[in-house]
C-alpha cells in the first residue's frame, strides 16, 4: 500500500523509544538530585540571580544537562517519559521535605541575615559571595533607600529577599511629633523676637 504522507515513517521517527525505558526514567532522576546538591553546595546566590552572570549560569545549565537527560532518543515518547520522571522525583522530594524538617535544613539550608536594625553583617556577605553593591541593588529594588530603613534583610533559601522595615514604635512617634512642634513653637519666637527687636529699632 503507497504511503505518500509517509505516516508510518513518521510514527517511527516520533514515538518508539531508541534506549530503553529504564534508561529514560534514570537519567533524569541521576540529573534532577546531582543538581540539587549542586545549587546546594554553590550557594543560595545562583538562585537570587544578583547579576547577568548568574542568569547565564541558569540559562546555560539547562542547555548543559539536556543530552544527559535524553541521551540519544529525540521522541515525543522519550520526552514524555522524562518529563514524567522529572516531575515524579520532584514530587518525591517535596514529600519528603513537607514531611522531615530536617531533611528540608539539609537540602535548603537556612535562612542567612544580611541585615539586621540597620547594620550589615559583613561575614554572612562574604559567606554568600554577595557585595555590598549588590545587596544595595536589592534594598532599592524593594524601595528602600539607605541601611537605616532596614530592620532586617535575609537571604531566603530558594533565593528570595525577605526585606523588613524598621516601623518607628508609638513611643518614638510620639517623641518625633512632640520634637516637630517644639521646633515649629522655637520657631515662631524667634520670629517673634525678631519683630519685636526690629520695632524697638523703629521707635527708638
Amino acid at each position: 500500500m503507497v504511503d505518500p504522507m509517509n505516516w508510518s515513517q513518521a510514527w517511527n521517527n516520533m514515538f518508539p523509544l531508541q534506549v530503553p525505558l529504564v534508561e529514560k526514567l534514570i537519567r533524569p532522576v541521576i540529573v534532577y538530585l546531582v543538581l540539587v546538591v549542586l545549587l546546594r553546595l554553590f550557594g543560595k546566590r545562583e538562585l537570587a540571580q544578583l547579576n547577568p552572570f548568574d542568569l547565564v549560569v541558569l540559562l546555560s545549565l539547562s542547555n548543559t544537562v539536556q543530552n544527559a537527560i535524553i541521551g540519544n532518543d529525540n521522541t515525543v515518547t522519550g520526552g514524555l517519559v522524562g518529563a514524567f520522571a522529572l516531575l515524579a522525583v520532584n514530587w518525591v522530594v517535596a514529600r519528603m521535605l513537607f514531611r522531615s524538617r530536617r531533611l528540608t535544613r539539609a537540602l535548603e539550608g537556612r535562612a542567612t541575615v544580611l541585615v539586621r536594625n540597620g547594620r550589615l553583617d559583613h561575614a554572612a556577605l562574604d559567606r554568600e559571595s554577595m557585595t555590598v553593591e549588590d545587596l544595595t541593588s536589592v534594598l532599592h529594588r524593594q524601595g528602600f533607600s539607605s541601611l537605616d530603613q532596614v530592620a532586617l534583610c535575609q537571604l531566603e533559601p530558594n533565593g528570595t529577599f525577605y526585606v523588613e522595615a524598621d516601623v518607628p514604635t508609638v513611643a518614638q512617634r510620639q517623641h518625633g511629633e512632640l520634637m516637630k512642634k517644639i521646633d515649629a513653637l522655637s520657631e515662631d519666637i524667634r520670629a517673634l523676637r525678631s519683630g519685636k527687636t526690629a520695632a524697638d529699632g523703629a521707635k527708638s
